[in-house]
């Protein structure tokens, strides 16, 4: 016996009374068994009822696309029960991917043309929804007849409707331009914002109605005066605030029509600083009217003093308890520091109090705010503020406060001193959050401050006493106890208090790096190199180091073993030239003109190189060619040096093995890829140490207009080869 089909109703409780997921399963199976039977059999009475339910299962995720079909019935029926329900299914089961939508265009077409409001606005919903570019197309004549019809109701919905189609079809916006000046003249408010949204639309997407609607701005002016001095009005008003939406959107078309225009700018001024003093900022509603309307003082072209206001509301939203208003002032203010840094840095107090936030977004963004309002005036106090966010800062946010100090500190330092200083307290206080360049560039900023040194070197000798935990900051004090460790010895630092410090007591603390679990590979090798350096800057015997040293010459670490093993050969073989050796590294020049002088006459050098006339190969020289694989592609582009003109010079240079041979000569540039505006050539160059040696430099030119995104640069060695990856590591080292 056939169980007969549950109602809406019964089918809705059935399916919440299921205790577990497979019951629930077990039901919707059983009822669209009897959905597809009743589609089949062809009930017109109860069709609409049968696709209620299957669009209540679709709504719970399951699937329902057997009743498309049974949608487009229901919208050719005349009764309104059906199309009520039809449309509501191609709403829910049809889109743009499925060939069926278009089947209901006619049916549209004819509800539109013929039918009453409320079918009428059915249609216009579901076209507004689902609508596809080429139904679109088909019905907008349809849809312009109604933006002018008698009926609010109907006017509102075209409206909308008409939005849906310019975002789909952006040439239809010169049918919808002329009723659009008409409709500006409602007093509906609901038609109004439609219109607004509207122009909007074909603003954003035509010059031509931009131009176009310049003209209305007197028009918009005087909609948004009435709205704010009209009385209170049950309708439209919001906690006080007469119709904020429509507000927010006229103040969002002004935002468009001003930009870069100053004429419509000028027009606008008044009414801006009418809005932003008058407007309530007790209610979240009046604070959204007053931050669209900074927004809009900010985008066009305002007077000076409008603009200070605005960015004073800013600064007031900062004071509000309102987590969320807070954090659009933030970011509101981050947008505008580039261009108005010096009506933002007078609330540089509020936004420093901010990073004592709980909510971790809000603290991001007020340090991101802080980091952008330092300069060479406020660097002292800002980063002094900056420091004490970074001791209690969340741990997601120390790296970047972190690298903000050291950025800031690197571009705005009054003095070398404070430079070092400021490092310092950000490698101890967060060493291990800093980037990877902070180890070299304060030991470039040591080195070069000569004047420093023994105040660096004792400053970081007490840090690294105190705390060893810090790999940054203990591999930096390695390093230049290394270099400067006579100077800790003598004690001659007048910069701060005298410190007696004992040749016993700073092997012993390098020692107790080298020990530490907590210490790197690298930072060990740092605290070798400064034990091994320390050999020729102290005064004491060197067996201790040379103990040390001949211990970590069996480590399991490749690099440490290595460096370890050629030290201790130092001790053994070389001590003559190990004081020579170890020598104070010499101050690395970062750019500045000596070194583009240098790159210039490098490439004036091979310029002339390639100009230069080329002398006529032997034919001994080509016995070398057949060897030299990696020379270039053809003989024309490979010139080596001629060798021993005598008959058997070539015979006796391909037997004498152990002689070095002769360098070859340099290999042309050569252009291997060219497509869509992107070059990429070689360039190839031999060491005259190492002739087996050749290096190939990538350089990729982009000649088109635009940017070049995503671009990946892969190469493949030949396995006979041996190649080195970005530079990294020995030839021992290298991969195959």
């Amino acid at each position: 016996m056939l169980v007969p089909s549950l109602k809406v109703q019964d089918l809705i409780e059935e399916i919440r009374g299921a205790k577990t997921q497979a019951q629930e399963r077990e039901v919707i199976q059983k009822e669209c068994a009897h959905i597809r039977a009743s589609f089949r059999d062809g009930d017109p009475l109860h069709r609409h009822r049968q696709l209620a339910k299957l669009l209540y299962v679709h709504m719970l995720g399951y699937p329902a696309h057997f009743g498309q079909m049974e949608c487009l019935k229901l919208i050719a029926s005349p009764r309104f029960t059906d199309k009520r329900v039809g449309y509501l299914g191609a709403m829910l089961l049809l889109d743009e991917r499925q060939d069926a939508h278009l089947l209901i265009t006619n049916s549209i077409k004819n509800d539109l043309s013929q039918g009453t409001q409320a079918v009428q606005g059915l249609a216009l919903c579901t076209l507004s929804t689902m609508g596809s570019a080429e139904m679109c197309r088909d019905l907008a004549t349809e849809v312009e007849k109604l933006l002018l019809q008698p009926s609010p109701y109907v006017r509102k919905k075209a409206v909308l409707t008409a939005v849906h189609m310019i975002r789909k079809v952006p040439e239809l916006s010169t049918i919808f331009l002329p009723p659009c000046a008409q409709l500006l003249h409602e007093r509906h408010h609901g038609i109004l914002l439609g219109t607004i949204t509207l122009i909007m639309e074909l603003c954003e997407r035509s010059p031509a109605a931009l131009k176009h609607f310049r003209k209305v701005v007197p028009q918009l002016v005087q909609i948004l005066r009435t709205l704010l001095t009209t009385g209170y009005s049950t309708e439209h008003s919001i906690s006080g605030v007469s119709d904020p939406f429509l507000q927010v959107q006229i103040l969002r078309l002004l935002r468009i029509l001003g930009r870069n225009h100053e004429e419509s700018s000028e027009t606008m001024n008044d009414l801006l600083a009418q809005v932003a003093t008058n407007t309530d900022t007790s209610r979240n509603a009046g604070n959204a009217v007053l931050f669209e309307t900074v927004l809009t003082i900010l985008d066009i072209r305002s007077a000076a003093g409008l603009r200070v206001l605005a960015v004073n509301i800013l600064g007031r939203f900062l004071l509000n308890s309102d987590k969320n208003i807070r954090y659009v002032a933030l970011t509101s203010l981050l947008r505008l520091v580039q261009s108005d840094h010096s009506a933002v840095q007078r609330h540089r107090p509020t936004v420093v109090e901010c990073l004592q936030e709980p909510d971790t977004s809000l603290s991001r963004r007020a340090l991101e705010l802080s980091l952008a309002l330092v300069n060479s005036s406020n660097v002292r106090a800002m980063t002094q503020e900056l420091q004490g966010f970074l001791q209690s800062c969340p741990t997601d946010l120390r790296a970047d406060c972190a690298s903000g100090i050291l950025l800031a500190a690197e571009r705005y330092a009054p003095t070398k001193r404070w430079h070092i200083d400021t490092i310092l307290r950000v490698l101890t206080t967060a060493g291990a959050h800093v980037r990877d360049d902070a180890v070299a560039n304060l030991t470039q900023l040591i080195g070069g401050a000569q004047e420093l040194h023994a105040y660096s070197v004792r400053r970081l000798y007490c840090a690294l006493a105190e705390d060893i935990s810090q790999q940054p900051l203990v591999q930096v004090a390695a390093w230049c106890i290394g270099e400067y460790g006579d100077l800790l010895l003598e004690g001659s630092c007048e910069e701060i208090e005298p410190l007696q410090v004992e040749e016993e007591e700073v092997l012993a603390l390098l020692e107790r790096v080298l020990q530490s679990h907590m210490s790197l590979p690298a930072t060990r090798g740092y605290a070798l190199t400064a034990l091994m350096k320390l050999s020729t800057r102290l005064r004491g015997d060197n067996n201790r180091i040379r103990q040390v040293v001949s211990i970590y010459g069996s480590c399991l670490d490749v690099e440490l073993q290595q460096r370890a093993v050629e030290y201790d050969t130092l001790f053994r073989k070389y001590d003559h030239m190990r004081a020579a050796i170890l020598e104070k590294m010499p101050l690395v020049e970062r750019g500045g003109p000596q070194v583009d002088e240098e790159a210039k006459e490098s490439k004036e050098e091979a310029r002339l190189l390639e100009a230069a006339p080329v002398p006529t190969e032997p034919q001994a020289s080509k016995l070398l060619d057949l060897l030299d694989l990696l020379d270039g592609p053809s003989e024309d582009a490979q010139h080596p040096r001629p060798l021993d003109p005598s008959p058997g010079g070539a015979l006796v240079h391909l037997l004498d093995l152990p002689c070095a041979p002769p360098p070859a000569a340099p290999i042309p540039n050569l252009k291997v890829f060219e497509r869509e505006g992107l070059q990429l050539s070689l360039s190839f160059v031999r060491p005259p140490e190492t002739p087996a040696l050749l290096l190939i430099t990538v350089t990729a030119t982009n000649t088109s207009g635009g940017d070049v995104t995503h671009f990946i640069c892969q190469a493949a060695v030949p396995k006979v080869c041996k190649g080195f990856g970005g530079g990294l590591g020995t030839p021992e080292e290298a991969t195959e």
